[in-house]
């Protein structure tokens, strides 16, 4: 879509733009308030802090895989404190400081604010009653679940990224890719998640001799994707299949295999990384792009960690969840898990790409 020219104020357009971010950030965390108060959470910490996330898991009677993800994105948003954001994860304690607690659990206090989160999670209802019920039981919550809105969004969000910058900036930084792309006999591209296609469709307009194939686990998804590829005329050229990234009957050789902000999400990222490195043909590589996290867990944290872990909390977790055995990943997956996971798979050669953007980090897999 395009906008009609006109001046732009640049200052006025970045401060919108880190309004609605902002935005998004609060809504976001105050559905995990929500959580933490519906569920006990916040009151537990109150009675029995600090807590270890065994000690809050006991204390409230929740999971401890949500419980673990829960007073992480609380410290990164700074509503708990941290004894020592540089212990292992299940060793450190969490505290509910006494301002923050009358705020969120004294009803008769003037400053009492806790109601606040009913208001955006009472909203969101069925979806975060199943979300209390996955913190209490283990489970997760299916992607289906959430609707078409938060298909489109995700694919809403991804395509500027797909449109302006993997064809112009991404695959041209790897040299042997982009040539291989560009010359005869034709290269064969496939799409791991692909979701609605805008990346797929994106590689085949920017590489015509090419053949892309797009797979996604979602049949809804993959609807969407083969409307956006007739109308952008690459139909001839690109081919999606509902197929599930994991399964072991997938063939082909590829010279190239993309996954984009997924494998976070995947159950199974390392049978999946295990069929991408066997689809990939001798001298193909595969470009994994995931969130850009730290590659340690850091309390109080910037905004973009904070966007992530209340991603991670309200959606990701809880869908990756709902396959069991999970990895139970959730959005935050740091560089040396996503290390661990290819070295699993078989992969030697990982390469983070010295590609600089504001979400997400880019690695290069050499089969």
């Amino acid at each position: 879509m395009t906008i009609p020219s006109a001046p732009i104020d640049t200052d006025r357009r970045d401060a919108f733009v880190g309004r609605l971010f902002d935005a998004g950030i609060g809504s976001l965390e105050l559905v995990c308030v929500y959580l933490g108060d519906k569920l006990g959470l916040y009151r537990a910490l109150a009675d029995h802090g600090p807590l270890t996330t065994p000690g809050l898991a006991d204390a409230a009677g929740v999971h401890e895989r949500y419980a673990r993800e829960w007073l992480e994105q609380e410290a990164t948003a700074g509503i708990l404190d941290v004894d020592d954001p540089a212990r292992p994860s299940g060793e450190r304690r969490y505290t509910l400081p006494p301002e923050h607690a009358e705020v969120l659990l004294d009803g008769d206090s003037l400053n009492y604010l806790g109601f606040l989160g009913w208001l955006v999670g009472g909203m969101m209802q069925p979806r975060t009653g199943l979300l209390m019920d996955a913190f209490r039981t283990g489970g997760g919550v299916p992607a289906a679940v959430y609707g078409s809105d938060i298909r489109e969004m995700i694919a809403a969000g991804n395509r500027p990224q797909f449109l302006h910058l993997l064809a112009d900036e991404w695959l041209p930084a790897i040299p042997e890719v982009h040539a291989r792309l560009l010359a005869d006999p034709p290269a064969r591209i496939a799409d791991i998640a692909c979701g609605a296609g805008w990346s797929t469709i994106v590689m085949a307009k920017a590489y015509p001799k090419a053949t892309v194939d797009g797979y996604d686990l979602d049949a809804a998804a993959i609807h969407d994707a083969h409307a956006n590829a007739r109308a952008e005329g690459v139909s001839d050229r690109v081919h999606f299949r509902a197929r599930d990234a994991a399964d072991p009957d997938i063939a082909g050789r590829y010279d190239l295999v993309t996954v984009f902000e997924a494998i976070h999400d995947m159950a199974r990222p390392v049978d999946v990384l295990s069929t991408i490195r066997r689809i990939t043909a001798e001298g193909g590589v595969a470009l994994i792009a995931d969130e850009r996290v730290p590659d340690t867990f850091e309390a109080p944290a910037d905004e973009i960690q904070r966007f992530f872990y209340g991603a991670s909390l309200l959606y990701c977790l809880p869908t990756g969840m709902a396959e069991q055995p999970s990895a139970a990943t959730g959005t935050v997956m740091r560089t040396p898990l996503f290390r661990e996971y290819a070295q699993r798979a078989g992969y030697a050669d990982i390469e983070v790409l010295p590609i600089e953007h504001m979400f997400w980090r880019l690695y290069l897999l050499r089969r």
